[in-house]
């Protein structure tokens, strides 16, 4: 049986990659996981696995040529029983499946949906066997070891198989689902597509409503021009921007309300809930972002000696500050909350203290001081505790952080954060006086050396400079110290240098380069 490859998601919005150099030849045999070839995409070297053994039959490029992401890269002719190995895992075994005349029934692989991830669990299936889908349509939801990922169709069709039962784990460049096509449609619609492609790079314009510079597939594009919408206009809810078929409509919608026109609807009707009395113990997996929680949590604890340092500040001005300035700068894509102010005074710490911001190695013999600001915030999400990080804090104003900070709590929120988001942290925060807390005692983060807990705000009375009592704002702070790397007047003397920044926001400014 000869079956093509085809080439998965490399990278959000990786839609073409270079072919640097092939590591086997037509005629040669390959085994399951061997690489294949090697790619570079504008952010990276890729190196290509051939997802089950076989004899290669065709190489579709050639060595400097551009690859394209979803179509065929090469042939391979299959051992037999190796399509059946390669979906072993899954509830019943994958059977022939004849097509009308005039169609064509192929495989969906599960892309590539994050560096070193092989492996994810089906959460929901979004259709069933025998719908007709579109392009672009979500399919399923998926759960890695680190987020909740929605995964989308790359053509419509008809759905004719589901290899995987919900709660069962599917494997990365394996068979997700089986579609039905218009053997002639997936023709041109290739062609479209390719069309599109060398019209963006052209910058041609083919409609009377402008399509800018926005990152979304050809069908997104194509039902922004049948909607008279501009597309870069519209926010994308997907890593770098990219726009989806959701975002569009979204758009459109929020368009029609703002009209003077809008009808309001009328509020559900809530129906009452009967709420069971019976009593049983329930037994469930932990599994997804809440077990590598565990096991991070489990290695800090038994690894690092902890050590913790609490204070209080008095942040009166600057919430005053952020108070005047929060309207002015709100929008969709930007709240002025008060993280942004603790991140960047936290920055401003961590140049004179650079300690703070290091890596030990595991037998301790060696100390990497780290030169960006890369900082942490713990997100209580649907899926569990995150920590996405905003990258390069010492380089970024308030306004920028605000504004990564507004994107990586959506998201974090929605369980759908990229990867990268939550790679590469330097120190964290997390904000237990959201929920109410004022002191804690927060586990470092690790390899991190240091993680700080922001209570609630409160206002409590306190002397001012002539014996007066007043209303203040103060918040209590909690410090987490690697012991190995840091001891307690180093975590003293940073604190008391974060906490001169804040309580005096003018001295922030002076120190802001």
């Amino acid at each position: 049986m000869i079956k093509d490859f085809i080439l998965p998601d490399i990278g959000e919005g990786v839609v073409e990659c270079e072919l640097m150099e092939w590591l086997v030849a037509e005629g040669e045999r390959v085994e399951e996981d061997q690489p294949v070839c090697e790619v570079m995409t504008d952010k990276a070297l890729v190196q290509i696995p051939a997802p089950f053994s076989g004899v290669i039959a065709k190489l579709y490029y050639a060595k400097g040529e551009v690859a394209k992401v979803h179509s065929p890269l090469y042939a391979v002719t299959m051992d037999e029983g190796g399509f059946t190995e390669a979906v072993a895992t899954k509830p019943s075994e994958p059977k022939a499946m004849p097509a009308s005349r005039g169609k064509l029934v192929e495989d969906f692989l599960l892309p590539d949906i994050g560096e070193g991830i092989v492996e994810c669990e089906l959460v929901d299936w979004l259709v069933a066997e025998g719908d007709l889908i579109e392009e672009d349509q979500p399919i399923c939801d998926v759960m890695t070891d680190k987020a909740l990922v929605q995964i989308p169709s790359i053509k419509a069709g008809k759905v004719v198989k589901l290899y995987y039962d919900k709660g069962q784990v599917a494997k990365v460049h394996a068979p997700l689902f089986a579609i039905e096509t218009d053997a002639e449609g997936a023709v041109a619609e290739t062609v479209v597509e390719a069309a599109s492609t060398a019209n963006e790079a052209s910058n041609v314009v083919t409609t009377p409503v402008e399509q800018g510079k926005a990152l979304a597939s050809p069908a997104v594009r194509r039902l922004a021009r049948s909607l008279d919408v501009n597309i870069a206009d519209v926010p994308g809810s997907g890593k770098h921007g990219r726009v989806y078929k959701e975002d569009i409509e979204r758009y459109v919608k929020n368009a029609s309300v703002s009209s003077p026109s809008a009808v309001i609807e009328p509020a559900p009707v809530v129906t009452p809930v009967t709420v069971s009395t019976s009593v049983a113990d329930k037994v469930v997996p932990i599994k997804g972002v809440q077990a590598v929680m565990a096991r991070q949590m489990m290695d800090s604890v038994s690894t690092i000696p902890h050590f913790t340092y609490c204070e209080e500040l008095d942040i009166t001005d600057l919430v005053a500050l952020r108070e005047q300035l929060k309207q002015k700068y709100a929008s969709d894509t930007l709240k002025l909350t008060m993280m942004p102010f603790f991140m960047k005074a936290l920055s401003l710490a961590l140049t004179q203290f650079p300690v703070v911001n290091s890596r030990v190695n595991a037998d301790c013999t060696e100390l990497t001081y780290l030169a960006r600001h890369n900082i942490g915030m713990a997100v209580d999400s649907k899926v569990g505790l995150l920590v996405p990080n905003v990258k390069d804090v010492q380089a970024k104003s308030i306004l920028e952080i605000a504004a990564e900070i507004t994107r990586l709590t959506d998201a974090a929120r929605s369980g759908r954060v990229a990867p990268a988001d939550l790679k590469d942290g330097t120190i964290s925060i997390s904000n237990i006086g959201a929920l109410g807390g004022t002191v804690a005692t927060p586990l470092i983060n690790k390899p991190e050396v240091a993680i700080v807990a922001l209570g609630k705000l409160q206002i409590l009375p306190r002397f001012n400079a002539k014996s007066e009592v007043e209303a203040r704002k103060i918040m209590q702070v909690s410090w987490s110290g690697d012991h190995r790397v840091i001891d307690g007047g180093t975590i003293a003397r940073f604190c008391n240098l974060w906490k001169q920044y804040l309580e005096q926001p003018q001295e922030m400014l002076l120190a802001m380069k």
